[in-house]
């Protein structure tokens, strides 16, 4: 008999269950394919050596700006996706070795979740007290006429195949301008292919705030990416992608089309257990909680936000609230959201229209990146910060950074906003010189008053 079994070991549940058995729960954890999941095998991990080698050869191209003097600078596509296959699996062989060390039994397998008490893999029942779903989700396929057969015989590809995609496509076109789009869309430019992205919205990125937006189709636009909003995909042929737009029917060639509209939550099979959906999602309360007394649902599954630190988090509440240690519930209005491009975006909290359709009072301060010494020492100038808060007590509402190392530089509001800080406590802490960081501090100083550096 276990404490919990969890269906699925991706950066949600296998962190689940390391915590689990951290807190003393005997705990399963059923994989029917390989540890970490999407994230770290056909995700997050891979495609970040794909844009580092792609950053690394930019620096090196624009070397004699440092006054570093090169030649005959090229790429070996083989050594790329080479050092992505070690980093992967030294990553999930490191998981592997953290699940054994904590006495995780670990089952490969397919997990039909029969109740909250059994769950059959092959045939086997295993006995549980408790169950969480961290199955994850897939890449949508749409119904587009040829896109079935394009996938078939390997020239139309999402994102897990194209990680292993054999050389650089001369003509790569991407069918959806989502981060999974706009990222892979900077790497096989920056590798020399000519690349045209299709969204069917008016803009690309639609969920972040309005001036990234904007900043981002710039620069990807300056990068010589091809662009078509408001454009619709009809249908896929012989190399080519036949899509609507502005009226007219339009004829793109390519060696490779990356389909990246979307994923679908893995929910197929969970029928019989009777639990409360919204389409394929899985609906889950603060603590994770289905509909069903002993089933929680972390990650992808429950459609809530599906990104890989969201998973973690959520399997860390999830085993808290079984085992009844104290817990905080989820919030889904502090999770950063990060875009790996060059440069990067990193945003979390409220964007102006959403604070603006709140009807909050608000104030913003807009700094950019040219006010830090750091940043021109680094040799950047593209970008800047965007902070909103309250103009009552000066409370961030949202974070939006467009700038390198914008990734990195978000944490310090997703701790600010967890304890409800505000402009004036980050304006009062001090931050290092020279560093990126000074950027928040400008950022802070801007919504109290002025930035200092503008």
């Amino acid at each position: 008999m276990y404490d919990i079994i969890i269906v699925g070991a991706g950066p949600g549940g296998y962190v689940a269950a390391i915590k689990a058995a951290q807190l003393g729960a005997k705990v399963a954890l059923i994989e029917k394919e390989n540890i970490g999941g999407i994230c770290l095998n056909d995700g997050c991990i891979p495609t970040k050596t794909f844009l580092k080698s792609a950053s690394v050869f930019k620096t090196v191209n624009r070397a004699n700006f440092f006054g570093i003097t090169t030649e005959n600078i090229t790429f070996d596509w083989t050594k790329i996706v080479d050092r992505k296959d070690k980093v992967v699996k030294q990553l999930t062989s490191g998981v592997s070795f953290l699940l054994k060390k904590n006495k995780v039994d670990v089952i490969n397998g397919f997990g039909e979740i029969l109740s909250s008490s059994q769950v059959k893999v092959d045939t086997k029942i295993y006995d549980t007290k408790n169950v969480i779903i961290a199955t994850g989700s897939s890449a949508i396929m749409p119904p587009i006429d040829g896109v079935k057969e394009a996938y078939e015989k390997g020239f139309l590809y999402t994102s897990k195949e194209l990680l292993h995609i054999k050389a650089v496509p001369k003509k790569l076109v991407i069918v959806g301008g989502g981060v999974i789009g706009v990222e892979f869309a900077t790497v096989f430019k920056t590798f020399g292919s000519e690349v045209t992205i299709i969204e069917k919205l008016d803009s690309i990125l639609p969920m972040m705030d309005e001036d990234l937006i904007n900043a981002y189709t710039k620069t990807l636009t300056k990068d010589g990416i091809k662009i078509a909003t408001e454009a619709e995909v009809i249908k896929v042929s012989d190399h080519q992608v036949i899509y609507k737009h502005q009226g007219k029917e339009l004829t793109l060639a390519a060696d490779a089309i990356l389909m990246s509209v979307g994923v679908r939550a893995n929910s197929k099979g969970l029928e019989h257990l009777n639990l409360k959906m919204d389409r394929a999602n899985i609906i889950t309360n603060e603590y994770l909680e289905t509909s069903v007394k002993g089933i929680y649902a972390i990650g992808d599954v429950n459609g809530k936000q599906m990104f890989a630190h969201v998973a973690s988090h959520e399997g860390i509440i999830a085993v808290n609230h079984i085992l009844g240690k104290p817990t905080a519930k989820m919030n889904y209005d502090r999770v950063p959201a990060n875009i790996y491009g060059t440069p990067e975006i990193a945003s979390i909290g409220l964007t102006e229209k959403e604070a603006k359709s709140r009807g909050f009072d608000y104030k913003v301060s807009k700094v950019p990146i040219q006010a830090v010494g750091k940043a021109l020492a680094d040799g950047e100038s593209e970008g800047f910060i965007k902070l909103i808060v309250d103009k009552k007590y000066l409370e961030i509402l949202g974070a939006h950074i467009f700038a390198y190392n914008a990734t990195e530089l978000i944490s310090e509001y997703a701790v600010a906003m967890q304890a409800e800080a505000t402009a004036y406590e980050i304006a009062e802490a001090i931050h290092p010189h020279p560093t990126l960081s000074e950027l928040s501090f400008e950022a802070a100083l801007g919504a109290i008053d002025k930035p200092i550096h503008i």
